[in-house]
């Protein structure tokens, strides 16, 4: 596969927020920094082959918060949001995955590819919002 530039392992819809830069005014550039949380949304499969299939749904195009719920494991399950969560509140793997991620939206998702392995399976995150 080719690489997916700087080393991120994030996919989805291009540049996140490229349309505005009005967020200015955060501590650091990019997707990353600014802000002590972040909104996110993930789905989470015990099985590698299980959340192999859900990415494989959202390469295709289906809606982020549909393959949520037809394939998250967890609480989650409707629609995959986990709501707002602080830099303290999850598990490190996820919280790396997750403050590094841009803001995107349910139709055009940027996620984690590969899938963040934690001690609970594995999980595709992505970030609605930042504050």
């Amino acid at each position: 596969m080719p690489p997916k530039g700087k080393g991120s392992g994030v996919k989805g819809g291009g540049k996140g927020g490229a349309s505005g830069g009005s967020d200015s005014d955060k501590k650091a550039q990019g997707p990353k920094g600014g802000g002590n949380a972040v909104k996110v949304r993930h789905i989470m499969c015990e099985k590698h082959s299980k959340v192999m299939e859900a990415m494989e749904k959202l390469k295709s195009g289906v809606r982020f918060s549909e393959v949520a719920s037809q394939y998250s494991q967890d609480k989650a399950w409707q629609g995959g949001d986990l709501g707002w969560m602080t830099r303290s509140s999850t598990v490190g793997p996820f919280q790396e995955a997750a403050f590094a991620l841009p803001v995107s939206s349910m139709d055009k998702p940027v996620y984690t590819d590969p899938p963040v392995k934690t001690k609970f399976g594995y999980h595709i995150i992505m970030v609605e919002g930042r504050k």
